[in-house]
């Protein structure tokens, strides 16, 4: 269920465009047929009849074609997208770091003092007061974590808008900028079905675990997340892959999972734990034969945690067994 406090929807433009431009008749008003749109024509037609009932609709798209990647970027006229993870969100211009000009030649010593100063006063204009700093901060930590978990865009955008909620609705004040950023985070991964445990977060965030728990706790209650629980199923895919599983230990994994949740056994206990001694007594019943510590240093959790939670997984997939 999408929050739309997150929901970004049309621009105003788009909005105003869909209001004014005449839309055209779902069906055909001569036979009452299904109309279509022939993008390649720019014809709308009658799929049964054949009637035109638009032959003028207008191109948005650019006037050149391109067939690679860089022929597509030196032909664009336009910018990068806007995105949550810049303070200003992309729509500002930047002073490019090289000493050369338009025509790639060096400039003269003299030129080479004058960018300078006005790479700094660019950069002082961009970040001119304490919010727009705390942004830029707070997302650069994101992006920086982001990198370093391979954590995908989608996750990243999340969790600036995420931090953006929580400057505006004044949550910031009293907690550290990194402890916050690095709750965003977590909840924009748990909110994309792509959790990671949290000992995996305070590992590249510069505060410790219990500061992000917290952090996190409080952003949820404040900005009303309601982010169910994570799910032990969907942590398998991310062990298996650190692990080099076989696939049979992968589907084994997954349904000593579904039984454990059919029986009640995951209630109250780590969903990252629970996968990770999926796996391993799964991998020992594929005669894979991992040794705990391999994957707790995977799955960052303790030894004693797979051992204990590996022989509950055993008793509920053995009791459900017997019952069938």
């Amino acid at each position: 269920m999408s929050n739309p406090k997150l929901d970004t929807g049309r621009s105003d433009i788009e909005e105003q465009r869909a209001d004014t431009e005449p839309q055209p008749p779902s069906s055909c008003p001569e036979c009452d047929g299904q109309v279509v749109h022939d993008e390649e024509h720019g014809e709308t037609t009658c799929e049964e009849c054949g009637l035109v009932l638009d032959d003028i609709s207008i191109d948005r798209g650019p006037e050149w074609r391109a067939f690679y990647t860089d022929e597509r970027a030196e032909k664009s006229r336009v910018g990068a997208p806007t995105t949550q993870l810049m303070h200003d969100k992309g729509l500002s211009t930047t002073i490019g770091w090289q000493d050369k000009d338009a025509y790639g030649k060096s400039v003269s010593a003299q030129k080479r003092e004058q960018l300078q100063r006005l790479r700094t006063w660019d950069e002082r204009f961009r970040t001119k007061d304490a919010h727009e700093r705390n942004l830029r901060q707070a997302l650069g930590e994101i992006d920086r974590m982001a990198s370093a978990l391979g954590v995908p865009d989608p996750v990243r955008e999340t969790a600036g808008a995420l931090y953006r909620r929580a400057v505006d609705e004044h949550l910031l004040p009293g907690r550290s900028i990194e402890g916050m950023s690095t709750a965003a985070l977590y909840a924009a991964a748990r909110r994309h079905g792509t959790p990671r445990s949290l000992s995996e977060f305070a590992t590249v965030s510069r505060v410790k675990e219990i500061r992000i728990q917290r952090a996190y706790r409080y952003t949820s209650r404040e900005l009303d997340l309601r982010i169910e629980p994570a799910d032990p199923l969907e942590y398998v895919p991310q062990f298996a892959s650190a692990l080099e599983v076989s696939d049979e230990a992968i589907r084994q994994a997954r349904d000593l999972l579904r039984t454990a949740k059919a029986e009640g056994v995951h209630s109250g206990k780590s969903p990252a734990g629970l996968a990770a001694a999926a796996i391993y007594a799964a991998t020992h019943l594929a005669n894979e034969q991992l040794t705990q510590e391999t994957v707790a240093d995977a799955a960052h959790v303790s030894k004693v945690t797979i051992r204990t939670r590996y022989k509950e997984l055993l008793e509920a997939y053995a009791a459900d067994s017997g019952a069938v």
